[in-house]
């Protein structure tokens, strides 16, 4: 029987109890950061908040993440759904988590997307979650009281400043229901995962399964302690089979359960039930030791201009920027026009700009700072600082790849054909 009947869950095995043993994942090491400590968690295995998804033999940059999915598809071809769940936590890491959906998303669009987050940081990034072709989101939600919250977490970080007790556990609640309600608006598939404590939790899941059934929340995944020696909770008892499917039944009335889960690692590949990862480790391995480079596989072409018609405005102030591509005719084509991370972030603003623009070969702009370029290089799209026409300035990055600096002399029209998001 399906675990759930969402057609858009057919081919994910752990949203679909029926397709567990036929397709399998691969879940990319993309985000080492997390903004919560959790008193089950030992946080030298870098533990997102489950039992082991934080542990991995490597962690990857996004463009090496889409070379190791490339050869796990060759030796998997079962795969059917990426997913980023550590080895922190995915929203902690919003520009790597997004530009890695954003260049998986661009080569296999008929994969599946998800990922495992606690929350924390979800809502803010829900719609581009979705651009990004994210269809299912896992939340972890251990409690709706900030008292019993309280027990669960040591402290959350939110942005530089970080809580702890009550004050944390208010937080995380609040951050979460906002963003598994922005996520149910989005209509993505959400499932809550939802850690059983005994004796911190056990006796409030009714309230977690309710809370999360009138969220709109489509399943239910309990997993029970796993108790980690120098840990808060290290000396707990782990629910027993017994009791787990005792708890199963009971919040059976809320939401669907899922009954399969094997919590995975924050590099697992393969079906749940043969897990290849360390038969890829090496190729993980060699895929993580990868240099940048630039891609000229990647369709579009970012371009900082004021008016529409010239390359003339500097990076660093452009609100906006066009996506230019090139129909098969050959003709430029603008695609759309995407609003570039605020001022003032640093080289954080600029992460999270390669992050949008995971699909751009080039960014054309008038002038453009050494820092930009560099952060820009390092995702793989190449810096050309431009003066000129638009349609010159596209033809001398699709025409020459080599072409790099000032260009002048070059002539062109654009051939306007209709836009597209």
């Amino acid at each position: 029987m399906k675990t759930i009947s969402d057609p858009r869950s057919e081919r994910h095995p752990c949203f679909n109890k029926a397709a567990s043993g036929s397709y399998g994942r691969v879940h990319l090491p993309v985000a080492p950061r997390c903004n919560v400590q959790c008193n089950f968690c030992d946080r030298r295995y870098d533990c997102v908040n489950e039992s082991r998804p934080g542990v991995t033999s490597a962690e990857l940059k996004p463009f090496q993440a889409l070379e190791y999915t490339r050869a796990a598809l060759e030796r998997e071809p079962r795969i059917s759904v990426v997913g980023i769940a550590g080895p922190g936590d995915p929203m902690a890491n919003p520009a790597e988590t997004l530009e890695t959906m954003r260049l998986i998303h661009y080569a296999y669009p008929r994969l599946v997307f998800c990922l495992s987050t606690n929350g924390l940081d979800l809502a803010a990034h829900a719609e581009a979650l979705a651009r990004s072709g994210v269809s299912h989101v896992t939340v972890t939600c251990n409690a709706v009281d900030p008292d019993i919250g309280a027990k669960i977490y040591a402290w959350v970080r939110d942005g530089k400043v970080i809580y702890r007790g009550r004050d944390a556990a208010e937080l995380l609640l609040e951050r979460q229901l906002a963003a598994v309600a922005a996520l149910k608006r989005l209509d993505l598939i959400v499932k809550i995962n939802t850690l059983v404590i005994p004796g911190v939790n056990d006796h409030h899941l009714r309230d977690v399964a309710r809370k999360a059934r009138e969220l709109g929340a489509d399943l239910h995944n309990l997993i029970a302690l796993h108790p980690v020696a120098g840990t808060p909770f290290g000396a707990l008892a782990e629910p027993d089979a017994a009791r787990m499917r005792g708890l199963r039944d009971e919040m059976g009335a809320f939401l669907p359960q899922m009954t399969h889960c094997r919590r995975c690692r924050a590099d697992a590949v393969g079906t749940l039930g043969c897990d290849r990862s360390g038969e890829l480790g090496d190729v993980m391995a060699a895929c993580a030791s990868l240099a940048p480079e630039c891609r000229d596989d990647r369709p579009h072409v970012a371009v900082a201009t004021r008016d529409g018609m010239f390359v003339d405005r500097h990076l660093g102030e452009a609100r906006r920027l066009q996506i230019w591509g090139r129909s098969e005719d050959g003709r430029f084509r603008l695609v759309e026009t995407r609003k570039t991370p605020a001022a003032g972030g640093g080289r954080e603003r600029w992460k999270m700009l390669a992050a949008e623009l995971a699909d751009c070969r080039a960014v054309l702009a008038g002038n453009m700072g050494d820092s930009p370029q560099a952060i820009l290089r390092g995702h793989g799209i190449r810096c050309v600082p431009f003066t000129g026409g638009i349609a010159d300035g596209l033809r001398a990055v699709y025409g020459d790849a080599r072409t790099d600096g000032h260009i002048e002399g070059l002539t062109g029209s654009v051939a306007y054909l209709p836009t597209s998001s």
